[in-house]
């Protein structure tokens, strides 16, 4: 069982490369699984909002990489704790990790429901900022405020499953993960659509419908976030050994140990998820004037490509979840040796990822979208990306591996450096002469120059921070 073998790490027990490798197949292939319902998911929202029209689905990319914003600003805040809580977990310190998540699910309420109203209050004019037109405004507007209001309820979702993988049950959060996805379907089916007749093995049957369009979109996520939200603070909250808080006293009250170590771990990613997304939002407008077919072919292709790097994300936590407790115990030999096997692992999975993209393309688009130039201009943009999947799946693992033993500050800065220094220029300077293409060939490049960095760093054997510091 995974339990058994992570417990491994924490008890002593000498491990060989076989059982280690083992070990972080076990972990990574739920979460794996899990990152591909989601993006199962984005697809079938993306097909379902497809045919309503280019305007429905532009009016949605244009807000995405905000929500993005947002939405890993949150994320980021709930790391500093869930890697507090490897480390103890590592250390056999059950009691400081109860600690730890009591702190955390205080600290993400406030938090969530602080960046929540910032984003209620410039809902109504970001579309416009961001360069839209009049036609797509008021439904982009809708859109991102629905999914703002809800920050709260993701934020706890996004602690309680960073929590339990960072204990090494990555089994929950996956079927977790994968049951949103099949609620979003069904919910998405229901408020998109209009009541209709659909005809199934020759039977006509008659399927209900708000019709509510782009909102139903909307609302059919967020009901499907609340549901799962809700789901997975019940099970670290009752059921997770480790972690429960059911029955067992314990104090609420800030403890500024805990919210220090957090912010030293979280500032520096949430500053740098915040310049990235602040970047993407800057190539947001640079792609805004290019038309409302570039907005659209621009947004399916995004969602499209995440199935190529959602893989790296679930190894990247089984990474972040197999060095911290490695790191927690004192085993540096395990924390080199798991971070070069996730890597490595990370790497492989996303080449393949990567030929299947651009093989399968075609379909890829024709199933997100009816219209002809949407679809012709994201095949050409997805087979360009396609080159760029091993080295972005080394700079996704690598960071997974750096979190894991608390290292943020630099792999920050070298993101932050990337995308801002490479890729936005690139990405101005080409969109000028190539449109959307040269576009996404500046962002194929920033990726393999930001992997490269990253496994210099990796290579590099002073990225492991002192224990005893650490813990002081």
């Amino acid at each position: 069982m995974p339990m058994a073998d992570i417990s491994m790490i924490r008890e002593g027990v000498p491990m060989s490369f076989s059982r280690q490798l083992r070990l972080t197949v076990t972990l990574a292939t739920p979460a794996m699984l899990a990152q591909l319902s989601s993006i199962t998911m984005q697809y079938i929202d993306a097909s379902m909002v497809g045919r309503l029209g280019a305007d429905a689905s532009a009016s949605i990319g244009l807000v995405s990489t905000t929500l993005w914003l947002f939405w890993g600003i949150c994320s980021a805040v709930t790391t500093g704790f869930s890697v507090q809580v490897a480390h103890k977990v590592g250390a056999k310190d059950f009691k400081s990790a109860r600690d730890v998540l009591r702190q955390g699910l205080i600290a993400a309420l406030l938090f969530s429901f602080a960046v929540s109203a910032v984003g209620i209050a410039i809902s109504a004019e970001l579309p416009r900022w961001l360069g839209g037109n009049e036609e797509i405004s008021p439904l982009s507007s809708l859109y991102f405020l629905v999914f703002v209001s809800a920050l709260p309820l993701l934020t706890i979702s996004y602690l309680a499953g960073g929590m339990l993988r960072c204990v090494g049950n990555i089994k929950v959060p996956s079927l977790l993960s994968v049951l949103m996805c099949v609620l979003d379907c069904m919910f998405n089916f229901l408020l998109i659509f209009p009541s209709r007749d659909i005809n199934i093995a020759g039977m006509d049957i008659h399927m209900p419908g708000a019709g509510l369009g782009v909102l139903g979109a909307a609302l059919g996520t967020v009901l499907a976030e609340a549901v799962t939200a809700a789901l997975m603070l019940w099970y670290v909250y009752c059921r997770q050994p480790e972690l429960r808080l059911k029955g067992i006293h314990g104090s609420y009250r800030p403890q500024k140990a805990i919210i220090r170590k957090a912010a030293t771990i979280s500032a520096p990613m949430t500053l740098e998820h915040a310049v990235i997304c602040g970047a993407q939002i800057a190539v947001t407008t640079i792609v805004a004037p290019l038309g409302v077919i570039a907005i659209a072919a621009n947004s399916f292709a995004v969602t499209a490509e995440s199935l190529c790097y959602m893989p790296g994300y679930g190894i990247g936590d089984a990474a972040t979840t197999l060095v911290g407790q490695s790191y927690g115990a004192g085993r540096m030999d395990l924390v080199r040796r798991f971070a070069y096997i996730t890597v490595g692992l990370g790497m492989a999975v996303m080449s393949v990822m990567g030929i299947a993209m651009w093989i399968a393309s075609p379909l890829i688009m024709e199933m997100m979208t009816p219209v002809k130039e949407i679809s012709e201009l994201g095949i050409e943009i997805l087979r360009i990306e396609a080159w760029a999947e091993p080295m972005f799946a080394a700079a996704i693992v690598t960071y997974g591996v750096f979190i894991g033993v608390g290292s943020t500050t630099l792999p920050a800065v070298m993101n932050f450096a990337s995308i801002w220094i490479v890729r936005l220029p690139l990405a101005w300077i080409l969109a000028r002469t190539m449109g959307l293409r040269g576009v996404w060939i500046a962002m194929c490049l920033e990726l393999i120059f930001r992997g490269s960095i990253f496994l210099i760093r990796l290579w590099h054997r002073r990225w492991i921070p002192s224990l005893d510091k650490n813990h002081h």
